[in-house]
């Protein structure tokens, strides 16, 4: 499998996908997801995943990302349709990370779109100058927020969020998240529906990258001091992995 640009989208498609991806990731760090998260979704992609994950840039309109990013999304269906590559009536999962959460939630509040569930990794909803480094220094005199601004974000869930079927995943040393605010706001709104899984790892984990080492011909204590480091090096992204994984389907067996 390769990647392709799609429609502005970078996607990645199984031959017979059980199911659809679309991922949005971190501020940023979503300009171009098939590298900053390219282990993560090629690890999903191998177990028969589609993924169409969407850059974007970051602005303070948030609600604008999540119009643009969803017409992309949408062009990218329409097309891999057109061209055969994908069955019709799969059903479609959103996956964000960080920002990318907000702009699920945003999407699953402000516009009639079908979604089998979302996973939401490491929610981040503080206002701009606890999320921006120095924002306070950008433009002092003329004060600037998020649109919608946390308390409206909130607002918004509480009131209009239509995907019912909910992963939040929480790491336990991520001092940026706010998972559990949001998991109280979406068991008031589809109560039992919500899975909240508290995983080892940082606010990074899931950008983490593949290191491939390559064993001699003969394999030696050296060889396996590598293995043992790779295997170590990736345990908490290999856990948000198998966490998706098993929540996606609960009959997936590693």
């Amino acid at each position: 499998m390769n990647w392709q640009e799609i429609a502005g989208n970078s996607v990645l498609i199984p031959p017979q996908p059980v199911a659809l991806i679309h991922f949005l990731g971190g501020a940023f760090v979503a300009t171009a997801p098939q590298a900053t998260y390219r282990r993560l979704l090629e690890g999903l992609a191998q177990q028969g995943y589609g993924v169409i994950a969407t850059p974007f840039f970051t602005i303070v309109d948030h609600a604008a990302i999540a119009e643009d990013v969803l017409i992309q999304f949408e062009a990218a269906i329409e097309y891999l349709q057109h061209n055969a590559r994908l069955p019709p009536f799969l059903p479609i999962y959103g996956i964000g990370h960080s920002m990318g959460c907000k702009l699920h939630l945003l999407i699953g509040s402000l516009f009639e779109v079908q979604r089998a569930g979302n996973v939401l990794i490491s929610f981040n909803n503080f206002p701009i100058e606890k999320a921006i480094p120095l924002a306070e220094w950008i433009t002092p005199a003329v004060p600037i927020e998020f649109s919608p601004n946390p308390a409206q974000t909130n607002h918004l869930v509480e009131r209009q969020y239509q995907v019912s079927r909910n992963l939040l995943v929480k790491f336990s040393n991520d001092t940026l998240d706010q998972t559990l605010r949001l998991a109280g706001l979406l068991e008031q709104r589809f109560p039992g529906m919500v899975v909240v899984k508290r995983l080892t790892g940082n606010h990074m984990t899931p950008l983490g990258q593949d290191l491939n080492w390559q064993a001699g011909e003969s394999f030696t204590p050296l060889d396996a001091l590598g293995q043992w480091f790779r295997q170590e090096f990736y345990r908490e992204l290999n856990q948000l992995e198998k966490s998706i994984l098993g929540w996606l389907d609960p009959l997936w067996i590693n």
